[in-house]
């Protein structure tokens, strides 16, 4: 069912309050679909009854030679008069029809009463047969459009002793539909929801803005304040968002300045501690110490680097990820082996490039490194563009599958590291990848090797 229904939540409420306006106008339509019809039928007993007293007062005040001419004119292919020595009602019972043997000596107005005879029958379409009926059950079923063929039969006695005996038969008469109350339904139905998706698309604007602006914030784009208008609640959430995103920013900068400014001070002492060193007799000593410093020296570097990296304000680009990552390893240069890269075109996204040609080469030199190749895939899958760097190196324990995501995390051992390396190369590239919108994964693959997975959101609403 869900596969139906629209995926906007205008399209969602304009579907429903349409729904609701047929359902209602439809019930309105087939409750006076055929009034003129009811009104037509009731009104056949009443014009019968009326006839079959004209005639009957014709017959009585003619002479016997014109009774023929008198029952051909009064004759039709719906009404049938006939006289007769007997009645063509044998019983006496008269309740079916109450109300049409009193109009009948209502419209003759005798002086003495006169038998007067009424039968109705319902005629079933399915069996053609007769069903005893009366005019209550009449008008029960006009009223519920359940009337079919209804058969009237008269029996009027005369002064001289005779019968006029009238047959009638009411047929259901076609649909009159009510075109003007169609045409009238149609444009109202226009109207109402050419208004009805003005006013949310009033209301869903400000919502896709704030979706779209929450994208952005996630993929670590700078975003200006919304402007707080609207409802009530849609102004609340407005506020509420500006205000997340103004601490989430001055949090992370604040946080990214501390580090770079704790990066900084230590430079200062290890160079002191460099100097120093020099001074020690003991070149077993001196030796070690120095390369102890070295090593310090080149973990504050690359802290101060991450940190440079993430206060450096750069803006987001929509570009061709299969155009950037053949760029990026024409930068890397000529190494041994060299990265290979299978990729499909149009896989657009939407990224900062220093910041991610930062963390992609420390992933891709991690598998040239500890790995001995680079195989790069990137395909579309979804709404995500993932980018797949498998080597054939010996892997990584799956218990460290994620603690090598850790800053100045190494597995030394289970990686073949003989040197450098301060085991920040990963935690830069997930932190990029985050900063992003995306996600970054280590798997050990089956036939040996190393697989990283980083999948990225697909830029369709921003490409041009």
């Amino acid at each position: 069912m869900r596969r139906f229904l629209p995926g906007t939540l205008r399209g969602q409420l304009v579907l429903v309050i349409l729904s609701t306006f047929l359902v209602v106008q439809g019930i309105s339509l087939l409750l006076f679909v055929d009034e003129r019809g009811m009104a037509v039928r009731a009104a056949l007993g009443v014009e019968t009854a009326g006839r079959a007293a004209n005639v009957v007062r014709l017959l009585e005040a003619t002479p016997e030679e014109l009774l023929p001419d008198i029952l051909r004119a009064a004759d039709s292919p719906l009404v049938r008069f006939t006289v007769n020595p007997v009645a063509s009602i044998d019983h006496l019972d008269h309740s079916a029809g109450g109300n049409i043997s009193t109009r009948i000596a209502s419209f003759l107005n005798d002086d003495t009463p006169r038998e007067i005879r009424v039968e109705l029958h319902r005629i079933s379409p399915q069996e053609n047969t007769k069903i005893p009926f009366n005019m209550k059950r009449m008008h029960r079923e006009m009223m519920g459009l359940d009337l079919a063929s209804v058969e009237m039969q008269l029996a009027i006695s005369l002064r001289d002793g005779r019968w006029l005996n009238v047959s009638t038969r009411f047929h259901k008469p076609p649909i009159q539909w009510p075109w003007g109350s169609t045409i009238s339904f149609g444009l109202a139905t226009l109207v109402i929801m050419a208004v009805v998706w003005f006013a949310l698309s009033q209301l869903t604007g400000p919502l896709r803005k704030l979706a779209h602006a929450a994208e952005r914030l996630g993929r670590g784009e700078n975003v200006d304040p919304l402007p707080e208008n609207g409802p009530e609640e849609l102004h609340r959430l407005t506020r509420a968002f500006n205000d997340m995103q103004a601490r989430l920013s001055r949090f992370v900068s604040e946080r990214t300045r501390l580090l770079a400014a704790l990066g900084h001070d230590l430079r200062s002492p290890l160079t002191a501690m460099r100097v120093r060193v020099e001074m020690v007799d003991d070149e077993e000593t001196r030796d070690r110490l120095v390369a102890s410093i070295e090593e310090m020296q080149e973990m504050v570097q690359s802290t101060l680097s991450f940190a440079r990296g993430m206060v450096t304000a750069e803006d987001s680009q929509t570009t061709d990820f299969a155009t950037f990552l053949q760029e990026l390893l024409a930068d890397m240069g000529q190494t041994d082996p060299q990265p290979m890269l299978q990729s499909e075109s149009g896989l657009w996204v939407r990224i900062k490039p220093v910041a991610m040609r930062r963390g992609l080469r420390n992933v891709i030199e991690n598998a040239l490194r500890y790995g001995g190749q680079a195989n790069l895939r990137a395909v579309r899958e979804g709404a995500n563009v993932c980018l797949t760097v498998a080597d054939s190196g010996p892997g990584i324990p799956e218990t460290d599958l994620e603690r090598v995501f850790d800053p100045f995390v190494r597995v030394e051992k289970s990686r073949n590291l003989e040197t450098g390396g301060t085991g920040l190369g990963l935690s830069i590239a997930r932190t990029v990848i985050h900063a992003h919108g995306g996600e970054i994964t280590l798997a050990n693959r089956p036939e040996g090797g190393l697989m990283v997975t980083i999948t990225l959101p697909y830029a369709e609403d921003f490409v041009d």
